[in-house]
């Protein structure tokens, strides 16, 4: 299905080697997210190759920046068709991934993709301002990550207050404009992290940005506000 040459070399361009198994698991996941997309919009990209650059590659760059291991727990929000969730379980598989979406159909792909992989991880059917405010969920992930979900500003305040003291919250964004970028680390330090990168680079001629902030301080408990505030008054 998918070229693994192409994925190890794509992977490699950016400073990320993975192994065969994990190769393989992601030829199984395009065929089944091809499969899928027939009957559930996952993704406008269909084509095996762009699918390697542009969900699989894409996704697996945030492990140059970010350290995802054995035993890390990570929540990704969106997932939408996994990315970069179940992209990254399919490199680190013994990491403890909560994959959060607010569509449960695309949810159901997602556990059969899960299931099919033989890979295991919490999946929720949640919005996350809700879940930032459950004693369960909140200030207990070392990595938090979202891809292209919302304005910079407004996401921070989805996913920081999932974050733990010495975590990391880390967006995956296309272009960053310089406004969105300035509000968005106000937003950031407002909610208790510190931005300790900023990386801007190019996948396939299309700009990418990964901001990897550091989780310092405790997140006040009035954040996160609910979704109307969010989008009404943005930090």
């Amino acid at each position: 299905m998918i070229s693994k040459e192409l994925l190890f070399s794509s992977c490699a361009e950016f400073g990320v080697q993975i192994d065969n198994a994990c190769a393989d698991r992601l030829d199984t996941y395009a065929k089944l997210l091809i499969e899928y997309n027939e009957k559930v919009n996952l993704t406008a990209i269909t084509h095996p190759d762009e699918i390697v650059r542009k969900h699989f590659a894409d996704s697996l760059l945030l492990l140059h920046y970010v350290d995802i291991k054995q035993g890390t727990r990570y929540a990704d929000i969106g997932t939408g068709g996994g990315f970069p969730g179940a992209v990254l379980l399919c490199a680190v598989p013994d990491a403890q991934a909560v994959l959060v979406d607010s569509i449960n159909k695309k949810l159901d792909f997602i556990r059969f993709l899960l299931r099919e992989l033989g890979l295991n991880a919490e999946v929720l059917t949640a919005r996350a301002e809700e879940l930032g405010r459950k004693g369960d969920y909140r200030e207990t992930f070392d990595v938090v990550t979202a891809r292209a979900v919302a304005q910079l500003n407004q996401l921070a305040e989805y996913c920081m207050p999932l974050v733990k003291i010495g975590g990391v919250f880390a967006p995956m964004k296309g272009k960053l404009e310089a406004e969105e970028q300035q509000r968005g680390f106000g937003a950031i330090a407002t909610l208790g992290g510190k931005v300790e990168q900023n990386i801007e680079l190019l996948l396939d001629g299309a700009q990418r940005h990964i901001v990897v902030a550091k989780k310092i301080s405790q997140t006040s408990t009035k954040y996160p506000r609910n979704q109307v505030q969010i989008a009404k008054k943005p930090l």
